[in-house]
């Protein structure tokens, strides 16, 4: 497990995802609602959703590096 964390580089890195998603999440949800109340609600919804899909690909891709070792 520690080379698939070594090989994924710098820990830091990761830290540009967090505006991608929240832009990625507050655009799609405006384009649903025009009140920003809902648009907050939905792109938090959104927000958790690409964030779980991100962790499950990684989960998998944990197993298969696992599993072709």
């Amino acid at each position: 497990m520690l080379n698939l964390l070594f090989a994924v580089g710098d820990v830091q890195d990761f830290w540009f995802a967090v505006p991608l998603i929240l832009a990625v999440s507050l655009v799609y949800a405006a384009t649903r609602h025009e009140e920003m109340g809902p648009i907050l609600g939905h792109a938090a919804r959104i927000g958790a959703w690409i964030v779980g899909f991100m962790a499950a690909i990684f989960v998998v891709l944990l197993f298969i590096s696992w599993w072709l070792a």
